[in-house]
């Protein structure tokens, strides 16, 4: 079984990428200028999400240094504890929507520290995986295609974002507690 998932893995992206030429070619689509295209495109789009990436990494950068972080998760603190969540998770289910970047330096904090196979360790990369970057992808994305009002995919990221948060610490804790 895993002697197929190998051989399937290794052939995926080089079957796929013949098979996209072929169809190129039936269609009589010039593949390589499209692809050039594609790529100018590309380019383009990436300098234009320069000043939103720039400015979503600058905000959390004084977020974490001016010490904000520390003394929001403090006053966290007694309600987390009756819930059951860890105070050292905090700081990565409030990163965690915010920016991709910050998270994973928190993840790889808690897991240098606590161990890979502690309930920590098993919970942040739990959470890491089970949530996604809300607002960074809000600002990034809808200002570089100039989407101004984003209410209901703001709630409806957040939402999904506190359920993934809740979700992965009741199964850690009924995994592995």
């Amino acid at each position: 079984m895993v002697e197929w998932m190998t051989v399937i893995s290794i052939w995926l992206v080089p079957v796929t990428i013949m098979m996209i030429l072929i169809v190129a070619i039936i269609k009589k689509v010039p593949a390589y200028e499209v692809f050039v295209e594609g790529g100018k495109e590309g380019l383009k789009m990436s300098i234009s999400l320069l000043p939103f990436l720039l400015g979503m990494l600058v905000a959390i950068a004084i977020l974490r240094s001016s010490g904000a972080l520390d003394a929001f998760i403090s006053l966290l603190q007694p309600i987390l504890s009756k819930v059951g969540i860890p105070a050292e998770i905090a700081p990565l289910a409030i990163l965690r929507p915010i920016s991709g970047t910050a998270a994973l330096s928190v993840t790889t904090e808690i897991i240098k520290t606590y161990g890979p196979d502690s309930f920590l360790g098993r919970l942040a990369s739990t959470m890491q995986g089970s949530t996604d970057t809300t607002l960074y992808i809000l600002t990034v994305y809808f200002g570089a295609v100039g989407i101004k009002k984003m209410g209901n995919a703001l709630k409806v990221g957040l939402i999904a974002d506190f359920i993934g948060i809740i979700v992965s610490v009741i199964i850690v804790s009924w995994l592995f507690l």
